[in-house]
């Protein structure tokens, strides 16, 4: 009966297609290579799979969207029914003007992959979360990391600087959609800081992004310098009272220490300025676990492993 069905609505099982995006084999086998390569988009595609249908299609075509050069989809009257919410998700995301230039451009292959898993986790949690809105409604801050130690192997193989910037990247996407600005500060010793400003309603260039996503400063480790600088870019948005209520999301593999005086003078402005602090631990179990500094900072703190679990990662982006 079902087969009738199928051959009544004018095509057969065989002749529909699973892949949204055209691609060849030698293409396809470049994303099966790359998740051999890493545990941890093996561990996500698993997860995804326990969850959702054919995840592990999406998850190869919104790859090879964000890498293909010449990117054509297939049509939707040539896809297997039940991969149709698959073809509007790859629909949807070939139609913004940032993600497929942007990310195809990138320097880092495995950033491209992690965060092509990432997108595909956040698209397939819309279809969980629609009526859910974001609390905070000013600027979203993302404080990454970029000392020496960023260098190293995180889950699955993946350096911790591919995981936090494709975090952050992340967050720009989401701020993106949600009409907020989105700061990012690159950090490492004291002395050492970049920032990159995207505001809300402008296309951010394609160069910007590529150069906050590939800038990497190296050198030591410090709270207080890039949270200082966020502090004081919330104050400003206060001041012009156009927003309020700003995140700030601190991305680190390390652990350090802050003064007494500083810490008053951030706690007195988290009371006026109603910011939040997340925060998120990268290869550095000590610096998530409950009684350290950043556990003290943040109001919400995470390791970079919850983020292969669906429903942890669920939690956290819904929240900013």
């Amino acid at each position: 009966m079902a087969g009738r069905a199928r051959t009544w609505l004018g095509h057969s099982t065989a002749e529909r297609c699973t892949g949204v995006v055209l691609a060849d084999r030698f293409e396809r086998l470049t994303w099966r290579d790359t998740c051999e390569q890493s545990e941890g988009l093996r561990e996500l595609a698993r997860e995804l799979g326990e969850r959702h249908d054919h995840a592990a299609d999406l998850l190869a075509d919104v790859f090879l969207a964000s890498c293909k050069a010449g990117l054509r989809l297939r049509e939707r009257t040539e896809m297997d029914p039940a991969r149709l919410v698959n073809h509007q998700v790859i629909s949807a995301l070939v139609e913004s003007p940032d993600f497929a230039s942007e990310l195809a451009n990138l320097g880092l292959p495995e950033l491209r992959a992690v965060f092509a898993a990432r997108y595909a986790a956040g698209q397939l949690m819309l279809y969980d979360s629609r009526g859910e809105q974001p609390t905070g409604r000013g600027a979203v801050i993302a404080c990454v990391d970029t000392s020496h130690s960023m260098y190293a192997a995180g889950p699955g193989g993946v350096t911790r600087e591919a995981w936090s910037k494709a975090c952050a990247l992340a967050l720009l996407d989401q701020a993106r959609h949600a009409g907020r600005d989105f700061v990012g500060i690159l950090f490492s010793a004291e002395d050492r800081i970049q920032v990159f400003r995207f505001p809300a309603g402008r296309s951010a260039g394609i160069e910007q992004v590529l150069d906050f996503a590939e800038t990497f400063l190296g050198g030591g480790t410090s709270y207080q310098a890039p949270l200082t600088v966020a502090r004081e870019l919330l104050e400003e948005e206060f001041d012009d009272a156009t927003s309020t209520r700003g995140d700030i999301v601190m991305i680190t593999d390390d652990e350090c220490g802050v003064t007494e005086e500083w810490m008053r003078g951030w706690n007195d402005a988290r009371r006026v300025l109603g910011f939040r602090l997340f925060g998120l631990a990268v290869g550095a179990p000590g610096a998530a676990e409950a009684g350290s500094v950043l556990d003290a900072l943040c109001d919400n703190l995470r390791s970079i492993e919850d983020l292969t679990d669906l429903h942890a990662a669920a939690d956290l982006f819904r929240l900013i």
